[in-house]
């Protein structure tokens, strides 16, 4: 038998506990805190390494989403972290975040709704510390059939070239079409801006036959969950 099975859960040192409950468990039955704790392998003086993980977590209302927006002076100035592990730890979460967008373009993927929409583009906005305005491409039957960022802004706005959006729908040979934006600052109050925005693309639709379904805003709540305002649900598409 492995010598790591060969031990009992009490003979295990506090820095391997998550490990073994990892291999004997399963991955799905660790938690946030214990996952992380693997990542940084090992405590501080007084502190076990779950501990660790927890306060860790607890500085950002135990969001992962919210971890990830941290940046790396900020990790790594967190009492237990320091410069490798918060490396180890920045790696792990970006990641993530990559994986979740290539499961979404590996697959033909059916975009009908806000929810979907948001799920398929938080990937690419939820952390960003500036704005950035994507489109996305879709068949008749709203299959995707491509995406691509129009035009990245500051921390406040971003311009859109209208352009760009159907010059991307053409090649794409697209009917339907949808958009999102996010907002660093967190707040999900559609602007005027916005609003005039979603016009524009509507009436230049029109003329080319290519229907706007969609414009979603993207932003991190004060809890740090990712979470989006619809134009469309509002009324306002």
């Amino acid at each position: 038998m492995d010598e790591y099975f060969s031990l009992t859960l009490k003979e295990w040192a506090d820095e391997d506990k998550p490990r073994e409950k990892l291999l004997s468990k399963g991955k799905k039955e660790l938690t946030n805190a214990e996952l992380i704790a693997i990542l940084l392998h090992s405590g501080i003086p007084g502190k076990s390494v779950v501990e660790v993980a927890k306060e860790v977590l607890a500085l950002t209302g135990n969001s992962i989403t919210a971890l990830s927006q941290l940046e790396f002076n900020q990790l790594s100035s967190i009492k237990g972290l320091g410069f490798a592990k918060a490396a180890t730890l920045m790696a792990a979460l970006e990641l993530g975040w990559r994986m979740q967008g290539e499961i979404s373009r590996n697959k033909e993927l059916i975009i009908s709704n806000s929810t979907d929409l948001f799920n398929y583009m938080t990937p690419l906005l939820a952390d960003l510390d500036h704005e950035e305005f994507w489109a996305v491409y879709l068949s008749n039957r709203n299959k995707v059939l491509g995406r691509q960022r129009i035009s990245m802004g500051g921390q406040t706005n971003v311009s859109v070239d209208m352009r760009v959006i159907f010059r991307g729908a053409i090649e794409c040979k697209a009917v339907n079409l949808m958009v999102a934006h996010n907002h660093p600052s967190g707040s999900l109050r559609v602007s005027l801006e916005d609003k005039r925005i979603t016009h524009l693309i509507i009436e230049a639709g029109k003329i080319l036959d290519i229907k706007l379904l969609e414009h979603i805003i993207v932003g991190i709540t004060p809890s740090g969950k990712a979470d989006y305002f619809s134009l469309h649900d509002n009324g306002l598409v």
